[in-house]
């Protein structure tokens, strides 16, 4: 039996410069799953993102997702795309066993913990504090080239690193500091600001943080939980249930505080080469 892919729709050209397209996958013409692909709206026309892969629940099993995957992965090739992409939720573990035999690497992935009705206390002596104007373009400057850096880290060319934290920030901050749903806030210990902390409020029950890092120089301290406990007690004020966050692959101290305090992988984020 031959499994390929099938077009379901003409190649779409959307209003943010992607393109996509959606595929039947098919067994001797016979229809037996879908595939969607989409080039990336941030890094651009050179990466392709598997956004959709099921195949029905009769013929799994039997290789077609493996035959549909690889099969993707030569139609991005044709759109002349280096890198392709898939997140795959912690939950589908025959979709993770999947991707990683097909050689994909993960790269970052998403957590989340539970709230509790009560904001935890900071340490005696620790508090948060908004980042005041003055502070608001060094501590920017800082966030754009460490994100950058953490992609660059994982083999994304500097040029594509660089154009997804411009455009990340700006969307995301476009008021600075004073963007509604957005707290940018500074650690203090004894006075002495030691961590920055950038926590979003969705608009459902839940919050994200964007970005916590304790100052190099105080690191080693417990401030990193303490930051955590920071975002933790802001969420909670502000009635959020779940709190979720984003932590590169190869970050340990980071896995090993997020695991300590609760947090649990909902989703991972893979990348290919396409060589």
């Amino acid at each position: 039996m031959t499994t390929t892919l099938r077009p379901a729709e003409p190649l779409q050209h959307h209003a943010d410069g992607t393109r996509s397209r959606r595929y039947q996958v098919c067994v001797n013409s016979r229809p037996v799953g879908v595939t969607r692909l989409s080039t990336h709206p941030l890094f651009g026309p050179a990466v392709a993102r598997i956004m959709e892969l099921r195949i029905d629940e009769p013929d799994r099993g039997r290789g077609r997702g493996t035959v549909a995957a690889l099969a993707a992965e030569e139609v991005a090739r044709a759109w002349g795309c280096e890198r392709l992409e898939i997140t795959v939720p912690a939950a589908e573990e025959a979709a993770l066993r999947l991707v990683r035999a097909l050689g994909y690497a993960e790269r970052n992935r998403g957590m989340e913990k539970q709230l509790g009705p009560t904001a935890p206390a900071l340490p005696a002596g620790t508090r948060g504090r908004p980042l005041t104007e003055a502070e608001w373009g060094p501590w920017l400057e800082h966030a754009k080239s460490g994100y950058v850096q953490s992609w660059i880290d994982r083999g994304v060319p500097a040029e594509q690193a660089r154009a997804k934290s411009d455009a990340e920030h700006a969307r995301l901050l476009p008021q600075g500091p004073a963007t509604p749903g957005m707290l940018v806030s500074v650690l203090e210990h004894d006075g002495v600001p030691v961590g920055g902390l950038w926590l979003a409020l969705g608009d459902d029950d839940r919050a994200f943080i964007y970005d916590v890092e304790a100052d190099e120089r105080f690191r080693g301290r417990g401030h990193g939980r303490s930051l955590m406990l920071l975002a933790e007690a802001q969420a909670t004020a502000a009635g959020k249930n779940v709190l979720g966050l984003n932590v590169f692959r190869g970050n340990t101290p980071a896995e090993r505080l997020y695991d300590s305090l609760g947090y649990r992988p909902v989703e991972h984020a893979f990348f290919k080469p396409l060589l």
